[in-house]
């Protein structure tokens, strides 16, 4: 409004006036901008004042715009502040996209990304918030402790337990528990292992769905073969944390495709180095879900991980490294625009990539010791995928 005032160049007295003036025509004005209501012409200028404001409704609503009043100010006039700001970052864009080709490029990318992110993964950021939040009709079975999680073998078996994997020779049949839910030490082991097992099956397939979901990032596939394993070796740890970071809250995890919750403290009551497994996730989580990033922030993020120029033993750099700039390019415009008022959200999660790259390496380092000190066996994807890895 002091905007407005300051082009009008009116004295203070007379400024005063004005945006009273103002504020008593905005209803009048924004009912006849939504109900398109036309005023029979006048070609007097009539003098609008509080008084007599009601006689000539044609110099009232051309007042109304002599003094600065337009459709945007009416839409914005009941809006909240961070919609206002996304609307005015988004008017910008497009503005922007006008004077350059290559943003509108950049906004099909992130589109095409978008689209290719809600296709392959079978949990996203949205549906988990709603389950983690109690807004679905059917809450998921908690796990919080051994008898509980033996329980949910026989329930959720078929969701914890990939069957590709059962076959793969790991000994494990979904379904199995030990006959006596008061577990002595053996049946402990037991119960560890065959959860160990169920965070494997849960990676084969997260896996799975990230290189579905590599596959459709445009220009992929345009790539070397061998660059394309090297960029999904090295990279879908850290997707596979990044996105594992959506289904956890501060008191545990989804699992079972979000029919069930497992509690952080039964996860910490495991012996070492099970104990160990899942706490910093859960730390980095805490830190990664305080950007409030939603699914398509999500989309690009994944991508930019994927395809990363720095991975050792790439064939063709120069072309990684082609598509990695115009996905982080896509990223950065597409976080402006979906989060105006965050002006430092870009350099902050560029930042979460050393960590998820130092969560990956404590992580490959814990599953090698687990792998030579306990009686369960590594998954052929998996052994693939640590095999001189770090």
């Amino acid at each position: 409004m002091l905007h407005v005032l300051a082009r009008c160049s009116v004295s203070s007295c007379e400024g005063r006036l004005v945006q009273s003036a103002f504020f008593f025509r905005k209803g009048f004005f924004r009912r006849t901008i939504r109900l398109k209501l036309e005023y029979d012409k006048c070609e007097r200028n009539c003098k609008i004042q509080k008084k007599n404001r009601n006689k000539c409704q044609y110099c009232r609503f051309h007042k109304c715009i002599s003094v600065g009043m337009s459709h945007n100010a009416i839409r914005f006039g009941r809006m909240p502040q961070a919609e206002k700001l996304k609307l005015k970052a988004e008017s910008k864009m497009v503005e922007k996209e006008e004077a350059s080709p290559m943003l509108s490029d950049h906004k099909f990318l992130v589109k095409q990304i978008h689209e290719a992110y809600m296709s392959n993964f079978n949990m996203n950021k949205a549906k988990a918030r709603l389950i983690l939040t109690g807004k679905t009709s059917k809450p998921p079975f908690i796990i919080h402790d051994m008898e509980t999680f033996q329980l949910a073998e026989k329930t959720l078996a078929a969701h914890m337990v990939n069957s590709d994997y059962l076959e793969s020779g790991s000994g494990l049949q979904a379904g199995d528990v030990v006959t006596a839910l008061g577990c002595g030490e053996l049946q402990q082991r037991e119960a560890e292992a065959r959860l160990f097992h169920c965070c494997q099956s849960t990676s084969v397939e997260t896996v799975t769905e990230l290189t579905e979901f590599a596959k459709a990032v445009p220009g992929f596939q345009s790539l070397d073969l061998n660059d394309q394993v090297t960029l999904l070796k090295y990279g879908v740890y850290e997707a596979l944390f990044t996105l594992l970071a959506s289904c956890m809250n501060k008191d545990g995890l989804l699992v079972a495709r979000g029919r069930g919750f497992i509690t952080r403290e039964f996860l910490k009551s495991l012996r070492r180095p099970f104990s160990d497994m899942m706490e910093p996730k859960f730390q980095f989580a805490t830190r990664f879900n305080s950007l409030e990033l939603d699914d398509s922030d999500l989309a690009l993020f994944v991508a930019a991980i994927i395809c990363c120029g720095d991975r050792p033993g790439l064939v063709d750099v120069p072309l990684v490294e082609q598509l990695q700039e115009s996905i982080i390019q896509a990223l950065q415009l597409h976080l402006l625009a979906n989060h105006p008022d965050n002006t430092f959200l870009f350099p902050r999660l560029l930042q979460k990539l050393a960590d998820l790259r130092e969560l990956v390496t404590e992580h490959a380092q814990l599953v090698q010791e687990i792998k030579t000190t306990e009686d369960t066996s590594l998954h052929p994807l998996l052994q693939e995928i640590y095999r001189d890895m770090y």
